[in-house]
């Protein structure tokens, strides 16, 4: 069975284990249901997430010119305290920025490789923790803009990461934390400004990843360099795809390429 489309990052639904799908313009593919086969993927071509056109990605799915010029790649996307609508202050697109930036945000402890801090939109919780590979999470603060959330972040990351070991996360080696003591440790370390907003009586949440083995030396796929590949699907977690000859495809790093995916 083929499928042929843009990539863009997999669609999660929570579950026991959590349900993966690859939306094309016009199919879809649930990926749990390739678990133990022979998946090939072809690589031809590139088309840029903004403006359609076929053109080298540069970051996030979008080419060069899209990525700084959209609102969607501006520097706030990734560096949180960088936001401004709160003020009034447009960047790129003040109406776009209003509508992400002005909405609540958690700050959040999530355990991928170890215990990191991240920022999320309140709407895109758990679906940001399992697209970090992340087995356990637990909110911080809920704020009500970006903001906040971003300097809360700021000072926390002084005491904890906020990087994820991607390796360590395929590997599966890791081992369990007490979020809900490592959120009171840090309790202390909230700005002034977000100290109203600490979630005081919440729990971690645990994520189940449909994995039936873990690489043990992860090798990343590189679709220029290997416009064709074909191997056995072992399991799924975080963006990536794992085979059975340690070879792991990040779905997310490579949004704006177009494949054809072959089943065997």
């Amino acid at each position: 069975m083929n499928y042929e489309g843009l990539l863009t990052k997999m669609q999660t639904e929570n579950g026991s284990p959590i349900q993966y799908y690859l939306v094309f313009d016009n199919d879809f593919l649930n990926v749990n249901q390739l678990l133990n086969k022979l998946v090939t993927i072809n690589f031809l071509n590139y088309q840029c997430l903004n403006c359609g056109l076929q053109k080298k990605i540069y970051r996030q799915g979008f080419c060069y010119d899209c990525f700084f010029k959209i609102p969607q790649a501006a520097d706030w996307i990734i560096s949180p305290e960088k936001s401004k609508a709160h003020l009034g202050i447009e960047e790129r697109d003040l109406a776009y920025e209003e509508k992400v930036q002005l909405q609540p945000h958690v700050v959040y402890l999530a355990n991928s490789s170890s215990v990191k801090v991240g920022v999320t939109r309140r709407s895109q919780i758990p679906t940001r923790w399992i697209d970090q590979g992340a087995h356990e999470a637990i909110e911080i603060v809920e704020v009500p803009n970006r903001y906040l959330a971003g300097i809360t972040e700021v000072a926390l990351k002084s005491f904890v990461s906020d990087k994820t070991n991607w390796r360590a996360m395929l590997k599966n080696d890791i081992k369990d934390e007490d979020l809900v003591a490592w959120r009171n440790k840090l309790k202390q370390y909230i700005p002034v400004e977000a100290a109203e907003y600490y979630l005081e009586n919440n729990t971690e949440i645990n994520l189940e990843f449909p994995v039936l083995t873990y690489p043990e030396k992860p090798k990343s796929l590189n679709l220029e360099k290997n416009p064709f590949f074909e191997g056995t699907l072992k399991g799924i977690k975080g963006q990536y795809l794992l085979f059975e000859d340690n070879t792991v495809f990040n779905v997310r790093g490579n949004e704006g390429a177009v494949v054809r995916i072959t089943v065997n």
